[in-house]
């Protein structure tokens, strides 16, 4: 029991973050099964380039769109309402999709289940940072992060085998029957195990009031997290102009194409990568300098879309979903770097705030990644590389520590 215990305290484990964990692995279990194949449904359903340009887009807007009122939505209802209204907003996308076989019924429900991890993850950081010390956020942020991955590993590869066995239609309408399902079951445990207010106490809730403009609470954000903004939203430039197009490049473009299931298989080993590093780094970055982590992972962001390019069938695909994975080695450092710099009792609201900034100005790059895509596949990961390596450089010059911040 007592060996337990200390796993437990090790890995920041309480009874409302085991609740929030159940309910990452089976919302996300869903998701993955089905939107990391809607462009190929897209393709099929009669939808053009420009069409994945502006799903991949529209993901995120609304994923910039979607944070803050996340944020603030979880200061107000508090985190175990705020997530089941979260949750009942996914669901009704998903049966949007599954009732209507079109591509524009494809963007409506896009409105709703594309914006579940957006919405609900200041919620979920906010409720990391209220239940553990800080020497133990970074820990708790790779639990969540480590876990997520599961369904992103999984998922891919049970949505393969359904286009497999039913088509790229069908398949896909499957998977997203599955994925209502599994949010459903969802629902039912996070709100078994997550308390019912983590947020503040009776005479916090006196005091202190969510802070609903934005343009108050950019004023109380540290100045160490705006620069870390500006390197995050050029990085995130290198991630998206390519984002969509990649299931693309790997299945249609490619000198020897890969299947869906073999997709799925590359998706899960970049995910299993991700594993492997997840928890030793945290231990490590919770405990000496954090910019090193957040350096290291913005070069993993930068040179995956160079290395792709020179990847022209299966085997080679597998060495760029490695280094895609490593992407992964201080996105929890960097998160909890967020929550530490936020105001107390701020936590939601404020990284809601920093998202919602960095995926307005990052939705641009996702929109031009269709038309960049059309130029060439060259010229869309090639000037993806270099909005990566500009953010990389400045933050490696210009960003701080926490440590370093009096």
């Amino acid at each position: 029991m007592n060996r337990l215990s200390h796993i437990s305290e090790f890995l920041g484990l309480r009874k409302s973050t085991v609740g929030m964990l159940c309910m990452v692995v089976l919302v996300g279990m869903g998701e993955r099964m089905a939107e990391r194949f809607l462009p190929i449904y897209l393709i099929a359903l009669g939808g053009g380039a420009l069409s994945i340009g502006l799903l991949n887009g529209l993901d995120n807007l609304l994923s910039a769109l979607y944070s803050f009122p996340g944020g603030f939505l979880s200061d107000r209802l508090g985190i175990k309402r705020a997530l089941l209204v979260f949750n009942i907003m996914a669901m009704c996308g998903f049966l949007v999709v599954i009732l209507i076989p079109a591509w524009q019924a494809v963007l409506v429900g896009a409105v709703f289940f594309l914006s579940w991890t957006a919405i609900s993850l200041p919620a979920t950081m906010s409720l990391v940072a209220k239940l553990l010390p800080k020497n133990k956020r970074t820990m708790g942020v790779s639990m969540h992060s480590l876990v997520r991955r599961i369904p992103m590993a999984l998922g891919p590869i049970l949505g393969g085998l359904c286009i497999g066995f039913w088509g790229e239609r069908d398949g896909v309408r499957v998977a997203f029957a599955a994925a209502l399902l599994l949010c459903f079951v969802a629902v039912v445990l996070q709100q078994s195990f997550i308390e019912d207010d983590l947020s503040k106490t009776a005479s916090d809730r006196q005091t202190i009031r969510p802070e609903k403009n934005p343009l108050r609470l950019f004023k109380e954000m540290d100045s160490s997290l705006k620069r870390l903004l500006v390197s995050d939203i050029l990085v995130r430039f290198c991630e998206q102009i390519p984002y969509a197009f990649v299931v693309v490049w790997c299945m249609k473009v490619i000198s020897k194409p890969v299947t869906a299931l073999q997709f799925g298989f590359l998706t899960s080993i970049e995910m299993a990568t991700a594993f492997l590093i997840y928890l030793p780094v945290a231990y490590f970055a919770d405990r000496c300098s954090k910019k090193p982590f957040v350096v290291t992972t913005f070069l993993f962001f930068t040179f995956f879309p160079l290395v792709l390019l020179f990847c022209q069938s299966f085997t080679w695909l597998v060495f760029a979903f490695i280094l895609r994975g490593f992407k992964e080695f201080g996105e929890p450092t960097r998160k909890a770097l967020i929550m530490d710099l936020a105001p107390e009792h701020r936590e939601a609201a404020m990284f809601g705030l920093y998202y919602l900034l960095r995926d307005v100005v990052v939705s641009i790059a996702a929109f031009g990644g269709a038309f960049l895509w059309q130029i060439g596949p060259t010229t869309n990961f090639f000037v993806a590389f270099l909005c990566g390596l500009a953010g990389t450089v400045g933050f490696a010059l210009w960003g701080r520590d926490l440590t370093s911040i009096s």
